[in-house]
């Protein structure tokens, strides 16, 4: 008897030393957004060594903390993967400079504040082929659309159920307060699309996985984009599973960007 109460004592000892994974929510000061970003950071065990960085970002409505709902082991997985994860609260942005609003400078405040501040605070390596950023939603067309632009600091590119193409919805989700009307400024609307920015995918030479739901109302942009990846001939892996636009989607979505991201990290370098 005693001997069982000492084995399950160490089972419960070794469960309670396996969660060493460290989650803090941080306020990152910036000049770019009307005030400090709240953004959730998760460190995984291991004291002494650095980590390649996965950024997640949210949807609309979410925040700093949407992913934690969405996906509970986030820090098993970090864990599991030695990966510094950071969660920044996007603000409704669509991780955009808004040329109608100076004071909502989102992908500024990622550039200039967000990736120095978490490579300065975190055991992070500090090399693009080393970075990864991807999200839901409006976060995956931010992933794609900050991805793209700065390749000097993400080597890797996912999207979930991204709204990469932005021109069917000019009446929703705040993006015509960020942007100005569709009507107004069309050239604008073409310009700040992910499905407009092929080419540079293209030069570019990332790590690119995304998905979409077959039941997704963003299903159509993200098939459609897959469709100009291939005829530009730029590698990605695009997969569509059943199901829409929902937690349960992207709690396993995860898994395989995930994954993704962990091969690209430990691939030999190009």
């Amino acid at each position: 008897m005693i001997k069982q109460l000492l084995t399950v004592l160490v089972l419960a000892c070794t469960a309670l030393g396996a969660a060493a994974f460290r989650t803090d929510t941080v306020k990152v000061a910036t000049k770019n957004m009307p005030s400090a970003i709240d953004v959730t950071i998760i460190t995984p065990d291991g004291a002494g060594k650095s980590f390649p960085t996965v950024y997640l970002l949210n949807g609309y409505s979410g925040d700093h903390k949407a992913w934690g709902r969405i996906q509970p082991r986030l820090g098993e997985l970090a864990d599991t993967y030695g990966m510094v994860m950071v969660m920044p609260d996007g603000r409704d942005t669509w991780y955009w400079n808004s040329p109608e609003q100076p004071e909502m400078q989102m992908e500024s405040f990622f550039i200039e504040d967000l990736v120095p501040y978490v490579d300065a605070h975190y055991p992070t390596l500090k090399d693009a082929s080393k970075r990864a950023i991807t999200g839901l939603s409006m976060g995956g067309h931010g992933a794609f659309w900050l991805g793209t632009r700065h390749p000097n600091l993400f080597g890797n590119i996912g999207s979930m159920s991204g709204g990469v193409d932005i021109r069917p919805f000019p009446n929703n989700w705040k993006m015509k307060l960020r942007l100005g009307e569709k009507d107004k400024y069309p050239q604008r609307w073409e310009e700040y699309t992910v499905a407009n920015i092929v080419p540079q995918i293209a030069a570019n030479g990332q790590n690119i996985t995304f998905d979409c739901g077959s039941d997704d109302f963003f299903y159509t942009v993200n098939n459609n984009l897959h469709n100009a990846l291939l005829e530009a001939k730029v590698p990605h892996d695009y997969t569509s599973r059943p199901g829409g636009h929902t937690f349960a989607y992207w709690a396993n979505s995860i898994l395989y960007h995930l994954l993704f991201f962990n091969e690209a990290f430990n691939a030999p370098a190009k």
